[in-house]
C-alpha cells in the first residue's frame, strides 16, 4: 500500500536584517528550511514515482484478468454450443439415445456399453462446462479487484502529485525569500563573509581501501563545488546528492534522499565513526560524509561549498550508517 506523505508547515516571511550577524543568522536559518524542503520535495517526488510504478502495475493487471476474462467467456460460449448442439441432437436420435441403443444392440452387454459410453459422453461435457463457468466468474472476480487495486493506485498517484506541486510552490516561495537575505548578506563583515564561503582544507586527504575509501576520495574531490538544490553533480550538489553519487562511484547504490540514506546500511556508535560513514543530523534532514572519527565532508547549504567540517558542526546528530566496509 503507498504510504501518503504529509505536506509541511508553511514558510515563516523573514523580518528585514538590522545588523550583519542578524542578516548571518536569517541567512543560516532560512538555509536550514531550504534544506528541509528540499528533502520534503525529493522525498514527494520520490514517492510519487512508487506510486506511479503501481498505477501503471495495476492498470496492466486490470488489462490481464480482462483479456483473460473475455477468453474464458469466449471458450464457455463455445463449448455451451458444443453441448448445446449435442443435446439437441440426442432428442432427434442423432446420437444414441436409450431406445436406440436398444434397438441396436446386438446383446445386452453391447447395450449397456452403449448406454455407458452415452453417459460418459454426457458427463464430461458437461463437467468441462462447469468447470468452463468457474473459470469465468475467477476471470470477473480478478477484473473486479485488480480494478480496484488501479482505482487505489490512482488515488494515492493523484495525492503524491497533489503534494509534491504544493511543495514546489512553497520552495519557489522560499527561494524569493532568500534573495531578499542574500541581498542583506552584504552587510556581512569580512570576516563573516569569509567564513561562509572559504572552501576550507583542501590538502592531500588519505583514505582507506575499498568502497568506502573509493566514496570518500570522490566527495573530497568535490570541495569547492557550490551547494544546489536537488543537484547531484558533475559541479553542484546537495547533500544527499553528493553522498549518493560518492558511493556510486564506489559500485554501491543508496536512496536519494537524507532520509533514506540515515537508513541504509547498518548502525554505528559515535566511536566506531570511520571514513565513509554516513552522518545524519536534524531529524535525517541533512546527511555527510565522514572522513575520520571526527570531521566529515558535506554539501550544506545554498551559497556555501562542498566543505570539511567537525563532525558534529552540521547539527544534531540523527544516525551514523555503515554501508561500506
Amino acid at each position: 500500500m503507498a504510504a501518503s506523505i504529509a505536506p509541511a508547515s508553511a514558510v515563516a516571511q523573514p523580518n528585514t536584517p538590522a545588523t550583519a550577524s542578524e542578516a548571518l543568522k536569517q541567512y543560516n536559518e532560512l538555509s536550514e528550511q531550504a534544506s528541509k524542503l528540499n528533502e520534503e520535495l525529493l522525498q514527494a517526488e520520490e514517492k510519487q514515482g512508487q506510486n506511479q510504478e503501481e498505477l501503471d502495475k495495476a492498470t496492466a493487471d486490470v488489462a490481464a484478468a480482462a483479456q483473460v476474462g473475455d477468453q474464458a467467456k469466449a471458450d464457455e460460449e463455445t463449448f455451451r454450443q458444443q453441448v448445446d448442439k449435442f443435446t439437441e441432437a440426442s432428442f432427434e436420435g442423432a446420437r444414441f439415445n436409450q431406445l436406440s441403443a436398444l434397438l441396436v444392440s446386438d446383446s445386452q452387454q453391447d447395450f449397456l456399453n452403449r448406454m455407458s459410453a452415452l453417459g460418459v459422453l454426457a458427463s464430461d461435457n458437461f463437467e468441462a462446462l462447469d468447470k468452463l463457468s468457474g473459470a469465468v466468474e475467477q476471470a470477473s472476480d480478478a477484473t473486479k479487484k485488480a480494478t480496484e487495486a488501479q482505482a487505489r493506485a490512482k488515488s494515492a498517484n493523484d495525492e503524491a502529485i497533489k503534494i509534491t506541486e504544493d511543495i514546489k510552490k512553497r520552495a519557489a516561495d522560499l527561494d524569493t525569500q532568500k534573495k531578499d537575505v542574500k541581498a542583506a548578506l552584504t552587510k556581512l563583515s569580512g570576516s563573516e563573509k569569509k567564513t561562509l564561503t572559504d572552501s576550507g582544507d583542501m590538502s592531500d586527504i588519505a583514505v582507506p581501501s575499498g568502497a568506502a575509501g573509493m566514496a570518500v576520495a570522490f566527495a573530497l574531490s568535490k570541495r569547492g563545488d557550490m551547494y544546489s538544490y536537488g543537484a547531484t553533480g558533475p559541479d553542484v550538489w546537495d547533500c544527499s546528492g553528493l553522498v549518493m553519487m560518492a558511493y556510486r562511484s564506489a559500485n554501491v547504490n543508496l536512496p536519494r534522499t537524507s532520509q533514506g540514506q540515515g537508513s541504509a546500511g547498518r548502525a554505528v556508535s559515535r566511536g566506531e565513526v570511520t571514513a565513509g560513514d554516513i552522518i545524519a543530523y536534524n531529524g535525517f534532514g541533512h546527511v555527510a560524509l565522514a572522513i575520520s572519527n571526527t570531521e566529515v565532508v558535506h554539501a550544506s547549504t545554498d551559497g556555501v561549498p562542498v566543505k570539511i567540517v567537525p563532525l558534529d558542526a552540521p547539527g544534531s546528530i540523527s544516525a551514523m550508517r555503515r554501508v561500506a566496509g
